[in-house]
């Protein structure tokens, strides 16, 4: 029996049905950079150069989408410190710890098991 997408505080969502909003949680969550940014920020707040140090390989402007989007989801805060120049620091919320944990098990998963991966494409080719 599929559950109904709910809109309710306590429905059960079902991230099966088709108009669930679930599917854009798990989408943003599911992408390479918001993955790797949340597993940054588990080591404490950083700023936005060193973020873009520690994920080797992302542009200014996809960091800056990803961190945008993260902090839309209630998984980032963005706090902006004065002074000359500007100083903001993103750190992880309740809810961004709370998912780094399954994220980090994901990560963990993949570079435990790259080479039977890379076997089973070579073989399949």
């Amino acid at each position: 029996m599929a559950l109904t997408c709910g809109s309710g505080l306590h429905d059960r969502h079902d991230v099966y049905a088709a108009q669930c909003p679930c599917r854009d949680v798990l989408d943003m969550l599911a992408n390479k950079w918001s993955a790797l940014a949340v597993g940054a920020l588990e080591e404490g707040p950083q700023r936005f150069g060193a973020l873009q140090r520690r994920l080797e390989g992302v542009s200014p402007k996809v960091l800056t989408q990803t961190l945008r989007r993260l902090e839309e989801h209630g998984f980032v805060d963005r706090t902006i410190y004065p002074a000359v120049p500007l100083h903001v620091e993103y750190s992880l919320t309740d809810l961004g710890r709370g998912v780094a944990g399954p994220l980090g098990a994901l990560r963990s998963w993949v570079e435990s098991h790259l080479d039977e991966i890379h076997h089973a494409r070579a073989t399949a080719s």
